[in-house]
């Protein structure tokens, strides 16, 4: 399908049919399970805090039960995946989606322990090099996994944790105020870690020009992609990033609290002098049951690993993997940006015909180079009770204070027809 414009929309359910009917990808629909537990047919538009179940999920890690059940430990060794390198079988296909070569990144651990993991690494405040750059109002596992950081080094929060915030009377932060700060404090700064769509607003940052203003002044960069990882085209090698981790539960469809990724960049990758927590998983495969003493780490991202796979999130994850891999993150990112401006153009059509009551101010940037597959809807005149009754007829969306919806239409499971149908449940919803 071409790249659609706002000039080539119609918000009618013909026309959106007509999309859907193009889409080439809209079979994938129906390799996975849309919820079923409301009256309406469910609008899902919350892929960016927890992606639908794909039915192949089941048949994965019923593999693994069953191998556990016949094998015992030596699954580890004797099952069809063998347990003891179930990692291996996800490094490829991550590395396809995250733009990496398959040495750089693994799949361990969640989130937020990656993080720390990784700033043990690449946060080493010397001398007067000692500051972090974040965004301000970051998701709050990085905020609070920043201050313990700061803390652990017994560094002062309020001198050494810079957060960028919008300017007054915007929403965005500007990327120009980012890489000017990160000129001001020059040789002081030690890292930056910013989340690479922040998930209040969905604005995507340049994270080439960020890393390459980090690296101009010395310090280490680094991203958490929980909200860009199977949304955003990403290349990390190539635009240099330190670091970066991302869940596997949102865009990336695979369950619950579900594994998370992280990146290390090649020329760290096999520097055993970098300070690191260290685990046995981590310990060179070769030579891993020894168990002698002295931690001698595996090459590549791999040797940030702390303990044995965990097995049966891991085969969660393969099954959606398995998917992106056969969709393509192109063709994948083709239909983000199709589907994504179509919703808008809905969004704004609902609220010039009802200007009179309410308006509804999209704070998400309009330019597709800055946005993925979400949009946070600003409600002028509305509260709560219009995101109640959005749910009352069968929209899964999410409400943060004091009154923005932030919706995300995914490409693997989305609808045209599904963005036409949010815009007639909208303008129902207005109180």
């Amino acid at each position: 399908m071409n790249e659609l414009t706002a000039t080539t929309f119609t918000n009618s359910q013909a026309f959106a049919k007509e999309l859907d009917t193009k889409d080439p990808l809209k079979l994938f629909r129906e390799r996975f399970y849309l919820p079923t537990f409301t009256e309406n047919e469910v609008v899902y538009f919350t892929g960016n805090s927890l992606g639908l179940q794909p039915k192949s999920v089941e048949k994965y890690i019923k593999e693994e039960l069953d191998a556990w059940a016949k094998f015992g430990v030596e699954g580890h060794f004797l099952a069809k995946k063998p347990w003891f390198s179930y990692h291996e079988f996800l490094s490829e296909k991550v590395a396809r989606i995250v733009g990496a070569n398959p040495e750089e990144v693994v799949v361990t651990h969640s989130l937020t322990t990656n993080l720390h993991l990784l700033m043990v690494s690449f946060y080493e405040p010397k001398g007067k090099r000692t500051k972090i750059i974040c965004e301000a109002k970051a998701f709050p596992s990085d905020q609070y996994a920043l201050e313990s950081q700061v803390k652990l080094h017994g560094l002062n929060l309020d001198d050494n944790l810079i957060e960028i915030a919008p300017r007054d009377g915007e929403h965005l932060i500007r990327e120009e105020d980012i890489l000017a700060k990160i000129a001001e404090i020059g040789d002081e700064l030690a890292m930056v870690m910013i989340g690479g769509v922040n998930y209040y607003t969905g604005q995507l940052f340049d994270m080439k020009s960020i890393t390459e203003a980090g690296h101009k002044v010395g310090a280490k960069v680094g991203f958490d992609l929980a909200h860009a990882a199977g949304n955003i085209n990403l290349k990390l090698h190539d635009w240099g990033v330190d670091f970066a981790a991302w869940c596997s539960y949102k865009y990336l469809n695979s369950s619950p609290g579900g594994v998370s990724g992280m990146f290390v960049h090649e020329r760290h990758a096999y520097n055993p002098e970098l300070p690191r927590l260290a685990g046995w998983w981590g310990y060179d495969k070769e030579t891993r049951f020894q168990m002698k003493p002295g931690f001698n780490p595996m090459r590549g991202a791999e040797g940030w690993q702390l303990s044995n796979a965990p097995v049966l999130g891991m085969a969660a994850h393969l099954a959606s993997l398995d998917i992106f891999d056969e969709a393509g993150m192109e063709r994948i990112g083709e239909k983000r940006d199709n589907m994504t401006a179509f919703l808008e153009f809905v969004i704004e059509d609902v609220s010039a015909k009802n200007s009179d009551r309410c308006t509804f101010e999209i704070i998400t940037p309009k330019d597709k180079t800055k946005r993925g597959a979400q949009l946070s809807i600003l409600a002028h005149g509305q509260g709560k009770a219009l995101f109640d009754a959005l749910t009352e007829q069968g929209v899964v969306a999410d409400w943060r204070e004091p009154n923005v919806i932030r919706i995300a239409p995914a490409p693997l499971y989305n609808s045209y027809e599904d963005c036409y149908r949010f815009g007639v449940c909208l303008e129902k919803a207005i109180q």
